[in-house]
């Protein structure tokens, strides 16, 4: 079994992450909502099978921001799962560290990514209760 890490590929928002997240009933966010449009992250594989992704937001201060991890809803082996967030969580803060920035900012609910996180030495600093968005 061989892991990999590969930058994400314009064709991946359609023909992966969307169907990701349809499988995990959530709303696929815009491509251009996304970092890079679609492409500002990475995909992590098990041999020839995508497993996990997600995005990085650069932005102009010394925050790096973390977000839309998702992953493979038919892929069940959870542990390897779990190695494949915890390798694209790696994947992600190196590019931040690439790019100075001196924090990484992720938000989210999902319990068990919360432990990844805090594996990862992320701190909490706060409880949120709700996401707001204005498309202009």
């Amino acid at each position: 079994m061989q892991f990999n890490i590969l930058p994400l590929k314009d064709t991946d928002y359609e023909e992966v992450l969307c169907n990701w997240w349809k499988d995990w009933r959530w709303t696929a966010p815009p491509k251009d909502f996304l970092p890079e449009k679609g492409t500002g992250g990475f995909m992590i594989y098990i041999d020839d099978t995508p497993v996990v992704a997600g995005y990085l937001y650069n932005t102009n201060s010394g925050v790096a921001w973390v977000d839309f991890i998702i992953s493979n809803f038919h892929y069940k082996n959870k542990e390897n799962r779990m190695i494949a967030i915890d390798m694209l969580l790696k994947a992600l803060e190196e590019r931040a560290i690439a790019l100075n920035k001196k924090f990484l900012y992720a938000l989210t609910k999902h319990e068990s990514l919360i432990a990844t996180y805090k594996v990862n030495d992320y701190v909490a600093s706060g409880v949120y209760n709700i996401e707001l968005i204005k498309k202009l």
